[in-house]
């Protein structure tokens, strides 16, 4: 009789669990994710460049004279000339003009994890139409500014919109696009970067001086505003790693009771059960919330801190973000001192142009040029780390070589294809941001390499280079130091091709939807359903 009762107790026991398992597939089978039926990857990528496109053209036109203007002056006979632009009219210093770009850093910066966080809960399509609304009523506010603190808010707004796209637009492109040009893709994304502020500078220069600074940042609003009305309308996307968002709900809490109701799925961590996909603890479940929105909010901090330190002790990512960091210091030191030290050790007449057409035309060529040649190697994590470690490395050769040099000639020859190697780095460390993590966890590495280049990269390294020159006041020589940190960026990357390196492109390990929503899952666009990676 016992045995019986034994008997009994494990097959309900059995049928409980399997009722959930049963409800998993049920749901993920009655809802699955839209797909549009017009929305190609190459228009999904032509739109996505559109719009970083814009976005960078934002930044060339504040910092262009026609825009940016100049603060009144009085010469030595008592001549003053009324000021222009933003710095002009708001009587700006040279300290708060540029507050102006600290604003707009400190908005991307504090904005672009919070956003990638936010991608586990919500529609990560959705959240890139919500900032790209709050940056097209920002930049508006910027055109409509009536003092400097409201053009700093603005300022700080247009960021805080910008950080929703950078965050999730290049893992919306890896996901769509042909296995074989995977990184002639983000190379064409990242393109726009040069190329965009390039044009903002003429197109700034050109608004500003026929007409007033105030109508291109209303021009910049009306061009983004059909894009962000454009994430609203239409269907969804899906990311890979991210579950159904109609879907997600049922499928947590399912998954959460099978969990602890099966041995199988939970895990010890510190004597503390671990259950579901995000490894929410047991105990954090049975923890009483005052309400549903600090619930929420504990969870988000709760996942935000498990995603942080999976990141930190990724060894090949946080290679492939230190070696970025040194690269993006030199990098954006040469953007802003480059023109200066140029005119003081070469007497170039037209220091900005020559820099300026440099960057851009080696910027565009140099970036596509190393997506289209990590594609060719066959991308893989460790043929990315070969690629930046010899570019760069044959890079900072030239540069160095190029600053050694007394003839003008040969300093811009050398320099031209110095430059040209340095930026076909571009596709390939966002490749590595990619893929050396989970689909999941896409989002939040981009996020967290782009707040790290920024804080630790070219936001200090203008003033630490400004306080070199002071010190040794000889620009050729800051140029040579500035240009040797290179070669450690090249070494720190050159680290990266011996170590264990893995793509988890495919790896759902972590995701949130069900292994049969993996099985029967389409592609996430109708146009690429024979290149798209068949999951498993």
């Amino acid at each position: 009789m016992k045995k019986m009762e034994t008997e009994e107790k494990e097959s309900s026991a059995q049928q409980s669990n399997a009722q959930p398992e049963a409800m998993a597939r049920s749901s993920s089978t009655k809802d699955p994710p839209p797909a549009p039926s017009w929305f190609t990857p190459k228009r999904l990528l032509i739109i996505f460049c559109v719009i970083n496109m814009i976005n960078y053209v934002d930044r060339g036109a504040i910092a262009s004279n026609g825009v940016n203007g100049s603060a009144r002056s009085c010469d030595d006979k008592g001549i003053c000339t009324s000021g222009s632009g933003i710095q002009g009219e708001f009587h700006l210093t040279n300290f708060e003009d540029g507050l102006l770009s600290s604003a707009f850093m400190v908005g991307l910066l504090v904005a672009s994890p919070i956003f990638a966080s936010l991608a586990k809960s919500h529609n990560p399509f959705r959240l890139i139409g919500v900032g790209l609304s709050v940056w097209t009523l920002a930049a508006a506010g910027c055109g409509s500014a009536f003092s400097f603190w409201f053009i700093a808010i603005c300022r700080m707004l247009v960021g805080v919109g910008e950080a929703s796209f950078i965050s999730l637009a290049a893992p919306f492109i890896d996901d769509n696009a042909p296995v074989s040009q995977k990184t002639a893709w983000l190379a064409m994304f990242y393109m726009c970067i040069p190329s965009g502020v390039a044009l903002g500078y003429v197109y700034g220069g050109f608004v500003g001086g026929h007409f007033n600074w105030r109508y291109a940042f209303w021009g910049e609003a009306l061009l983004m505003l059909p894009f962000a009305v454009f994430g609203f309308v239409v269907k969804p996307l899906q990311l890979k790693g991210f579950a159904h968002v109609e879907s997600k709900k049922a499928l947590t809490s399912v998954e959460t009771v099978s969990a602890v109701n099966d041995d199988s799925e939970a895990s010890k961590v510190d004597g503390h059960i671990l259950v579901g996909r995000d490894g929410i603890s047991a105990d954090d479940l049975n923890t009483p919330c005052k309400s549903v929105g600090i619930c929420n909010i504990r969870n988000q901090f709760s996942r935000f801190a498990k995603d942080m330190k999976v990141l930190l002790v990724d060894k090949v990512y946080v290679i492939n973000v230190l070696g970025y960091i040194a690269y993006n210091f030199v990098i954006g030191a040469y953007s802003y001192w480059g023109p200066k030290a140029g005119y003081n050790i070469y007497h170039m007449k037209s220091a900005d142009m020559m820099f300026g057409g440099v960057t851009i035309v080696c910027g565009i060529l140099g970036t596509i040029s190393g997506g289209f040649i990590l594609d060719r190697m066959s991308a893989t994590i460790s043929h990315a780390f070969i690629l930046l470690s010899g570019a760069t490395f044959l890079g900072a050769i030239f540069c160095f070589l190029a600053f050694c040099l007394r003839s003008l000639y040969g300093f811009i020859v050398l320099f031209a294809v110095g430059e040209l190697l340095v930026f076909a780095t571009q596709a390939p460390v966002n490749y590595v941001c990619l893929h050396c993590v989970k689909p999941s966890l896409r989002p939040l590495s981009m996020a967290i390499s782009t707040v790290s280049i920024h804080i630790f990269g070219d936001v200090p390294s203008s003033p630490l280079v400004g306080v070199l020159q002071d010190h040794v006041n000889n620009w050729r020589e800051t140029a040579l130091i500035l240009t040797s940190i290179l070669f450690l960026a090249a070494g720190i990357w050159f680290i990266g091709v011996f170590l264990h390196s893995v793509d988890k492109f495919n790896d759902e390990s972590e995701s949130q939807v069900s292994a049969n929503t993996v099985a029967n899952r389409k592609p996430l666009l109708d146009g690429n359903e024979e290149e798209s990676p068949r999951e498993v």
